[in-house]
């Protein structure tokens, strides 16, 4: 899937298109969106897909990009029979539906949650990336992320933050709670995200590192240890930033950084193209 054969852009490139893929014991609900090289976005935890709007204008990166944009398992759309979720299980969803869609290599970025699963899933397959973003990632759980894990309690939850996850879950109440516990799980998890130096320093992929400076779960530190294993890596600390540091004001400056980091690594138009 991509650009039409004789390289023309139409309006319809750009619309995008929902699908669901029974995979792994789930049904991975996506969007694929545009033509060009694929880009593949990947949301963080008790997100979506959806939230990239928040981020980038859609449309107009549709007309540059293919888009290729998952809920991941147990999140928006997609389902999540077992109850259970790691991140590398997540970067396996991601690979089949790549190997679905028939796209070897795409660009990529990820958020948090995202930015974990593209770890594992350029070390798991490191051929497979041509290049990422990934942002407010990590190598493993730093103790103040275990803490602010342990808390996440579904009671405590108010009403605006029940109505925001409504709006992004599909699946009922239930599906918001498992999320919530599932989040609460991982302040015990210590074989999911345990990436060590030396497995680090074999993904092949450029890779620009964004991190917050006051991050509460992930510290800078951690976004160093990154940039100094991965061989071919870049490293953004954002000044007076908290985790993710891509929404409000944020916005603008990450958009323009990533653009430029990504649009190093993609291939010349096609002859004949516009």
């Amino acid at each position: 899937m991509g650009a039409r054969p004789n390289g023309r852009q139409t309006l319809l490139d750009t619309s995008p298109e929902r699908k669901s893929l029974a995979i792994h014991g789930i049904d991975l609900s996506y969007e694929v969106r545009g033509h060009g090289e694929p880009l593949l976005l990947l949301h963080g935890f008790t997100g979506a897909g959806s939230d990239w709007r928040y981020v980038f204008d859609l449309d107009a990166l549709a007309r540059e990009f293919q888009l290729i944009i998952p809920d991941l398992r147990g999140h928006g759309g997609s389902t999540n029979p077992s109850g259970t979720l790691t991140m590398r299980q997540c970067a396996l969803d991601v690979l089949a539906l790549l190997d679905q869609l028939g796209i070897e290599q795409p660009l990529a970025i990820g958020l948090s949650f995202g930015g974990n699963t593209l770890l594992h899933l350029a070390t798991l397959r490191p051929q497979r990336v041509r290049r990422m973003v990934i942002v407010a990632a990590t190598p493993y759980y730093p103790t103040q992320a275990r803490k602010l894990m342990a808390a996440m309690t579904e009671e405590t939850r108010s009403p605006a933050e029940w109505a925001e996850m409504r709006g992004r879950h599909v699946h009922g109440d239930e599906q918001i709670r498992a999320l919530w516990r599932i989040g609460r799980g991982f302040a015990d998890s210590y074989d999911d995200m345990n990436f060590t130096g030396p497995l680090l320093s074999t993904i092949v992929a450029p890779t620009l590192v964004v991190n917050g400076d006051h991050d509460p779960l992930y510290p800078p530190e951690l976004s160093l240890e990154l940039f100094r294993s991965i061989p071919d890596a870049r490293l953004w600390i954002v000044p007076n930033a908290g985790h993710g540091p891509i929404f409000g004001e944020h916005r603008e400056p990450f958009v323009r950084t990533a653009l430029a980091f990504l649009h190093e690594g993609t291939r010349p138009p096609a002859a004949g193209g516009p």
